[in-house]
């Protein structure tokens, strides 16, 4: 039976956009705190201010040009510059903006911190007029002189999610968060959310790793839905591989569709364990997602019927293991009859009989979580490697936040 790949169900939302990414580039506030123009300038200062409060376009060129001969000093330099700028802003000639824009960063006048939020203005007038690349060389620029704030940083990922360049996106949105906990703060969950969504729909290898980090941060329900959806959807991995992603999921409230119970019940009645396999059925019609009726679902029940072990028939398969591998099965039918010391006890038997070490440490670390030994389980999770190694790290999440 073939089944479609697990439900993703991470929607990517509109990033955050900072006030001063909203409007207009932000106009300088004439503090008396500010430096003042020379009094050679100040005249030719004050005539090019007129100008660009009366919108007088045709005059302008020649006041700047007046004011500019004048200059002598940094603070000349920043009113000229500054008033450049409100003229291109008006105009909407955001070229002239940055021309000025950069004119005030080289004067030094201004904090770095000022300046990040004028370079952030800049960039949102870029981005509403989707001019995308300019957008992002304007909150780069922000970036730089506000190292350790990641709005401007979220602002490149925006714009280059709006350009439909979902890599780069993701890798803004990546560089975010790194800033943000280098910077000792918690991201917003929505940050989290669009990292991993952004990363897994470019398919860079990264979105597992990112999942577990919005796990580890907000363990909701949500966050374990679309983790293990990634997870299976980039991991399709042997049939003992799905069986041990469908008992995470079930514990994790992340069984989201009747496929997902019909996989579970699929892989388990594959490998003659009819007591997990008629338990995944039986959660699915409880949970609302299987009925009864459907035909596939009165295949697994046929399956199963009469087939769950007894204590005896569990006692006796037990006895007759012999081979490694029959060991982890018998082992598999204790842990779903619910007796996860037998379960625990088998699966160490069959890791010292040469059984893959990563899986039956899998084996071992979800029948000792389910056990209640916290511990226990850590250590054989923590002994998870090679392909199945990214599982344990979800398993051990699992202990970390239901534990």
């Amino acid at each position: 039976m073939k089944f479609p790949l697990a439900a993703v169900a991470i929607a990517i939302g509109g990033l955050a956009v900072p006030a001063a990414a909203q409007q207009a580039v932000p106009q300088q506030a004439q503090a008396a705190s500010q430096p003042q123009p020379s009094a050679k300038a100040q005249a030719a200062i004050l005539a090019l201010q007129t100008a660009v409060k009366a919108h007088d376009t045709a005059n302008i060129p020649a006041k700047l040009a007046a004011a500019q001969a004048v200059a002598s000093t940094p603070a000349d330099r920043y009113w000229i510059a500054q008033l450049q700028l409100q003229a291109a802003v008006a105009n909407s000639n955001f070229p002239a903006a940055q021309q000025a824009l950069d004119a005030i960063a080289g004067t030094n006048v201004l904090p770095a911190s000022r300046l990040a939020e004028l370079y952030t203005g800049l960039g949102g007038n870029y981005l509403k007029a989707k001019q995308y690349d300019q957008a992002v060389s304007a909150f780069e620029k922000a970036s730089s002189l506000a190292p350790t704030d990641a709005d401007s940083v979220l602002l490149v990922a925006q714009a280059r999610l709006d350009q439909g360049r979902k890599a780069e996106a993701a890798a803004a949105m990546q560089r975010a968060l790194q800033i943000s906990k280098a910077a000792g703060q918690k991201p917003s969950e929505d940050i989290y959310r669009n990292a991993v969504a952004l990363a897994y729909e470019a398919n860079l290898p990264g979105s597992i790793g990112l999942a577990r980090e919005w796990l580890t941060a907000y363990p909701s329900d949500e966050a374990w839905r679309n983790s293990v959806a990634i997870y299976r959807n980039l991991n399709h991995g042997d049939p003992d591989n799905i069986i041990d992603v469908m008992r995470l999921a079930q514990l994790t409230n992340a069984m989201q569709t009747d496929t997902d119970y019909e996989i579970y019940a699929s892989k388990t009645v594959d490998q003659g364990n009819f007591a997990e396999a008629k338990a995944a059925i039986d959660a699915g019609i409880a949970a609302g997602k299987l009925k009864a009726t459907n035909p596939e679902v009165k295949q697994f029940i046929a399956a199963t019927k009469g087939k769950v072990p007894t204590a005896a028939e569990l006692a006796a398969a037990e006895k007759g293991a012999v081979a490694p591998n029959a060991f982890l099965r018998v082992g598999d039918r204790y842990y779903a009859a619910g007796d996860y010391t037998k379960a625990t006890a088998l699966y160490r038997e069959a890791l010292s009989k040469g059984v893959d070490s990563n899986l039956a440490n899998l084996r071992i670390g979800e029948a000792l979580a389910r056990a209640g030994d916290k511990a226990g389980a850590t250590a054989a999770f923590n002994a998870v490697g090679g392909s199945r190694s990214d599982l344990g790290k979800f398993w051990l999440l699992y202990l970390q936040t239901h534990g």
